[in-house]
């Protein structure tokens, strides 16, 4: 029998929004519900992966979902291969966006804003911070290359392993951290009916203004 997307469906009825409890600033409110979602999601979803939209020089979008690495005032920090597809399409447009989804609290948060790479110092730290395979991963791996099959893939991780046996293991200069900076925040918190609330967030001169939008 065939499956039937149409018919699958599922009311939302666990929480509210309201206008009066929004802050003025969005930051704190999703600092509060990424929290929430650490302590509420279940195993293997991680309250901190995201999807993180970018736009080749085409015009054409691309997705994919990485895991959020850092939350401060200047804004939303993650890593990656800077000769990626994801590294070359914000070296061409540096602008994306990150959607959040917690299922087990049924709320959505959409971010668009700038972006923009960390500080070598920065991407230092947190390199070193990483386990020794995933260092050595992000040596061998020519990201978003053509591969001729798993094996070769396996052959430059033993040729990396090799070459650095015993020898300090550096942050390589094609990889690092990446800052978005918010232009725009909008939380989704779903309701009976599909008639959901939505608090859009956008920063005009420096300030932070919000309002509802129609679900």
């Amino acid at each position: 029998m065939p499956l039937s997307l149409a018919q699958m469906r599922r009311d939302y009825c666990r929480d509210g929004l309201s206008d009066e409890a929004a802050p003025d600033d969005p930051l704190p409110l999703f600092q509060q519900w990424l929290q929430q979602a650490r302590d509420t999601e279940q195993a293997p979803v991680e309250a901190n992966s995201m999807c993180l939209a970018t736009v080749d020089e085409q015009g054409q979008p691309h997705c994919r979902v990485l895991l959020l690495k850092g939350l401060s005032a200047e804004g939303f920090t993650f890593f990656g291969n800077y000769q990626s597809a994801k590294g070359l399409e914000l070296a061409a447009n540096p602008r994306a966006a990150m959607t959040f989804f917690w299922p087990a609290l049924e709320r959505q948060v959409r971010i668009e804003g700038q972006v923009s790479r960390l500080a070598p110092r920065l991407s230092d730290v947190y390199f070193d911070s990483r386990s020794l395979a995933s260092r050595l991963g992000a040596w061998a791996s020519p990201q978003s290359q053509p591969l001729a099959n798993r094996l070769q893939l396996e052959s430059l991780l033993a040729t990396t392993t090799s070459r650095f046996d015993g020898q300090p293991l550096p942050r390589p200069e094609h990889w690092g951290g990446y800052c978005l900076r918010p232009q725009r925040m909008e939380f989704w918190q779903g309701r009976s009916d599909r008639l959901h609330d939505r608090l859009d967030y956008r920063l005009q001169q420096g300030v932070w203004r919000h309002g509802r939008l129609a679900p």
